[in-house]
């Protein structure tokens, strides 16, 4: 069974295209996160709960945004006798540290969610998966470890999978009733959609996920 839904391959025009779109798509979500996180307003569906996934990265997005801070007074005093050169400086400085405040603020304020619709797959500025209950068997703990630039799909005996990793891990697993297309950013191959049959994924507190879960499987 192929995973990779049958499509006619994108021309460069159409990769341009998805390209300056997927960018356009996370500078509004870079912006729309800093504003939620202001005013403190999750990206959770009424009902549903949220569970983060931002742990295993939050020390190293936070070494990040520190050192793009310090580096921009650095360049400033470097480049101060040349005007020009010293504005674009400051401009890409700050504009850096934004994106970047973004992208953590974007991971904080779209978690995972498992509410009455289903299950949300998530991270950072672009993946959003949603799951309904009638195709979810189970949802159980499973923590593995995959080597590393492992693809998103990937084969296995029961059918195609899903994976949503987290510095290589994952610690939850969805078993699908039945094959469920996912879309994903981006075109074919690595993008678009395909058709799994389960999904993995990262959270920060699985116990936590697996209770949420719970009373929806029950009713099922």
């Amino acid at each position: 069974m192929t995973t990779q839904m049958r499509t006619a391959a994108p021309s460069r025009t159409a990769r341009v295209l998805n390209m300056l779109h997927r960018a356009l798509i996370a500078e509004l979500r870079v912006y729309s996160s800093i504003g939620r996180a202001i005013v403190r307003r999750p990206a959770i569906p009424a009902g549903a709960t949220g569970v983060g996934y931002h742990r295993p990265v939050l020390t190293i997005l936070f070494i990040f945004i520190g050192l793009s801070a310090v580096e921009i007074p650095i360049f400033d005093l470097i480049v101060h006798q040349w005007p020009v050169v010293r504005i674009t400086m400051l401009i890409l400085g700050i504009w850096g540290v934004t994106w970047m405040l973004g992208y953590l603020f974007a991971m904080l304020m779209r978690p995972h969610t498992v509410g009455p619709e289903g299950i949300r797959v998530r991270s950072g500025l672009e993946i959003d998966v949603p799951v309904p209950w009638e195709v979810i068997a189970s949802v159980a703990i499973s923590r593995r470890v995959d080597e590393p630039k492992q693809p998103r799909i990937t084969e296995r005996e029961a059918g195609a999978e899903y994976a949503e990793r987290m510095q290589n891990e994952t610690n939850l697993e969805i078993e699908l009733e039945r094959p469920f297309v996912v879309r994903l950013p981006g075109l074919a191959p690595k993008g678009g959609e395909h058709q799994v049959t389960s999904i993995r994924l990262w959270a920060d507190d699985p116990r936590a996920f697996l209770d949420a879960a719970r009373p929806f499987l029950i009713a099922d």
